[in-house]
């Protein structure tokens, strides 16, 4: 199962509402996706489930070399894999720059292939572009985010090229398990400390699986 208790990055009372302005409209009915990773994806699966206007959040690995990869070989380091979040979102209701604002607060993306405990390349800070406008907005959040970090980000920006879904019992992971010891004593805390500082919302979204 998951390795030790990690540290919950203090951004403490800064306001990160700045770096959320669109890049363009908003207007339309379909759905976007991004694709995340910020260390343990169980972490960054509860946080973005609870944001308006994301549809559907999906734990996986990305951004490694060997095809269907499984759980114990990305955690072994052996398939080049970061864990990461996949987010299916409606642009009328939020923006992929909120998206990335919630993604600077959600984890610390100043420790190169950490997480607090959680040590490995799997874990490492990174988000994986689909299409231009996504790498542009990555690039410019990212560099308006360096303010509020004492040592530099080393936030991975990449094109996504392949998704692979982890398995079913990894979904949802933390709204199944609250009382497993990790997710009370490391995820409990991120996400009471972002729902105090309102980033996201206390319950997660009303959606199928929920």
């Amino acid at each position: 199962m998951k390795r030790a208790i990690c540290q919950i990055l203090a951004v403490g009372a800064l306001s990160f509402t700045a770096l959320a302005q669109p890049i363009h409209p908003m207007n339309t009915n379909q759905t976007e996706t991004a694709t995340f990773g910020g260390g343990c994806f169980w972490c960054m699966e509860a946080v973005y489930e609870r944001l308006p206007g994301v549809k559907s959040v999906t734990s996986g690995f990305a951004g490694g070399h060997t095809a269907n990869p499984t759980y114990e070989q990305v955690c072994n380091g052996d398939t080049g894999h970061a864990e990461v979040t996949q987010i299916e979102f409606d642009p009328a209701k939020t923006s992929y720059e909120k998206l990335l604002d919630v993604f600077w607060q959600a984890h610390d993306p100043t420790t190169l292939n950490q997480q607090g405990a959680d040590e490995g390349t799997q874990y490492r800070s990174i988000i994986l572009y689909h299409g231009e406008a996504q790498k542009l907005a990555a690039e410019k959040s990212k560099a308006a985010a360096q303010k509020y970090f004492q040592h530099p980000i080393v936030t991975e920006i990449v094109p996504f090229t392949k998704f692979y879904p982890a398995d079913k019992h990894h979904q949802q992971f933390y709204d199944h398990n609250t009382n497993y010891g990790y997710c009370r004593m490391v995820i409990a805390p991120k996400l009471e400390k972002l729902e105090k500082k309102k980033v996201i919302e206390k319950e997660p979204q009303d959606r199928p699986g929920h």
